[in-house]
């Protein structure tokens, strides 16, 4: 019989204590050395007399280093448990996206030919729509329903690779009012950085004026950091003025998320 004891996805999942212990050293690790015990109790659901406790455990078995009050470090062997056990997580996610999840969800596709239940599929992306047709395509899945031309249609099974590309993001910061605003925005460099662009967002009334200026009418407004990173995703070029003080952090989302992008100078030199 398989011992499970040593297992890193076994230990988190099934003992309360060991995910609260992975999740304040994963806290120590972010906001080392000055470590605020309340506010990662406050985080975790538990009392801050918790906190403490679990946090004293950590020092004894070598995992975490106390340097006074309030000062605490992630040892090597704690990195070392944290990363161990954050693998085996991230493995089960993958597991349950490509395995589990991708077996019982229902795709929603445009189907682009007459589609019988428990007919297979072809499935493909263009213009950053999903459609189905019964032709055979790099990914295929299950039609759950009958479907006409241009009705919308489940797919469930999917299997294989939907080949596209991501779009790219043109990033253009605008000053906030007190720095200028959009008045500090050349409408000619505007026009140009956004030329390529299949959608635009504006992150700021700034920037909703700097294009209104430049007669441009926004794609999007509400919502605009997180609808350019969809559409992005599903293939369309894109362009998003977004007020500086915002500015650094969406270039880290997209850091994040992968997405290519660049930046363009909308301020004449």
């Amino acid at each position: 019989m398989t011992d499970f004891t040593d297992d890193p996805l076994y230990v988190i999942l099934r003992s309360k204590r060991e995910a609260t212990r992975f999740q304040i050293l994963v806290e120590i690790a972010e906001h080392q050395p000055a470590v605020r015990q309340q506010e990662i109790a406050a985080k975790l659901g538990v009392t801050p007399q918790a906190v403490s406790e679990y946090i004293r455990e950590l020092v004894d078995e070598g995992l975490v280093t106390a340097h006074g009050r309030g000062r605490y470090e992630v040892t090597k062997s704690g990195i070392e448990w944290v990363l161990r056990h954050a693998e085996a997580l991230e493995a089960y996610a993958r597991h349950i996206n490509r395995d589990v999840i991708q077996q019982v969800a229902v795709w929603t596709a445009i189907a682009r030919d007459d589609i019988r239940k428990g007919d297979t599929v072809g499935v493909f992306m263009r213009d950053g729509w999903l459609y189905a047709t019964g032709e055979e395509q790099s990914a295929t899945g299950l039609a759950t329903m009958d479907a006409a031309p241009g009705e919308d249609l489940g797919v469930a099974q999917l299997n294989g690779i939907i080949q596209h590309e991501e779009g790219l993001i043109h990033v253009c910061k605008v000053p906030r009012v007190e720095r200028g605003g959009s008045r500090q925005v050349s409408p000619d460099l505007l026009r140009e950085a956004v030329r390529d662009a299949e959608m635009v967002g504006a992150v700021g009334l700034e920037s909703y004026v700097a294009l209104r200026k430049a007669g441009i009418e926004p794609d999007m407004f509400f919502g605009a950091r997180e609808g350019v990173v969809e559409a992005a995703f599903h293939g369309r070029e894109c362009a998003i003025l977004i007020v500086d003080e915002e500015f650094t952090d969406f270039l880290k989302r997209l850091e994040t998320v992968g997405l290519a992008y660049t930046i363009h100078d909308l301020i004449p030199s």
